[in-house]
């Protein structure tokens, strides 16, 4: 049987979740749609639908427009193992000590010091992302130092893997905040999963726009994988929320958009600890000034 792919690109996250909406109101209706971030991209935007059979292509020229994104791309597609192809390309992943893997790759698992696992198909966080290494990799690195945080929060929390990572690794529960209501479900299901669900406290809401977030705090470290410009943007509420040692992880920065994000920290207080590059991405690891230094 024939199937059909619907392909195209936008340039900023608002309009391709417009268009991702849009596609679910299509007749007939895709089986399947994708709105990723394109890697290195600048905040550029690819947006996927699948069809088992011959899509309304007036109907997808109109959603891109409204949308603002480019024309779909329309092509046929031989019948696809979409399962078994995503595992073959989402292979286990270390980053320092953890290990990220899938549910079929439990057995590479084995003997992982601390082993996560999460599936493909779920929202934002798979540990293959330059990103999300980046900060899994300065989390261990903070706790080789010798950092032993006791309130930990994750602002926009995705699939839950960073909240994970520090769960499992300091055995203490964590906030785990996300504006999506399905990554919220998401990191509920995952903590599950990994045998972590007493540790994750969940809300949906953006950023510390939340009584309950902003009652569990200061936090002594705050993870954030999300952009350059929302991340600058919470710089002053970061500084509200962490402890007078409180420590932030930021990722979901290209490398070329560092120093301008770490600009608006240190204006709200925070200097650099160090700086992680992975390929085109950068994560910042930053403490307030008030801090003893290490």
């Amino acid at each position: 049987m024939t199937a059909f792919s619907a392909l195209t690109t936008t340039s900023s996250k608002d309009s391709a979740d417009q268009l991702g909406t849009a596609l679910e109101r299509l007749i007939p209706e895709p089986i399947g749609i994708g709105v990723f971030e394109v890697e290195g991209g600048a905040n550029k935007w690819e947006i996927g639908a699948y069809f088992d059979e011959a899509p309304d292509e007036a109907g997808l020229a109109l959603a891109a427009a409204m949308a603002g994104a480019a024309p779909f791309a329309v092509s046929e597609v031989g019948q696809t193992d979409w399962v078994a192809q995503v595992r073959r390309e989402l292979p286990p992943v270390r980053a320092g000590r953890f290990l990220v893997h899938g549910a079929h790759d439990r057995e590479a698992a084995t003997g992982a010091r601390y082993a996560l696992e999460i599936e493909a198909a779920m929202a934002f966080g798979t540990g293959h992302h330059g990103t999300t290494r980046g900060c899994l990799t300065a989390i261990d690195r903070l706790d080789r130092i010798g950092v032993r945080p006791l309130r930990i929060a994750d602002i926009g929390c995705g699939t839950g893997v960073l909240a994970m990572a520090a769960a499992a690794l300091w055995k203490r529960p964590v906030v785990a905040s996300d504006l999506d209501p399905i990554a919220v479900d998401t990191t509920r299901a995952n903590f599950r999963a990994n045998g972590l669900g007493r540790a994750g406290m969940l809300y949906c809401a953006p950023g510390f726009k939340s009584r309950e977030i902003q009652a569990k705090g200061p936090y002594d470290l705050i993870l954030a994988n999300i952009l350059a410009r929302p991340l600058s943007r919470l710089a002053p509420d970061m500084a509200a929320n962490a402890s007078p040692t409180g420590i932030v992880v930021l990722s979901g920065i290209l490398n070329e958009q560092a120093d301008m994000v770490e600009g608006f920290y240190r204006g709200a207080g925070f200097a650099r600890m160090w700086r992680h590059i992975d390929g085109e991405w950068t994560a910042l690891v930053l403490r307030k000034r008030s801090g003893r230094p290490l």
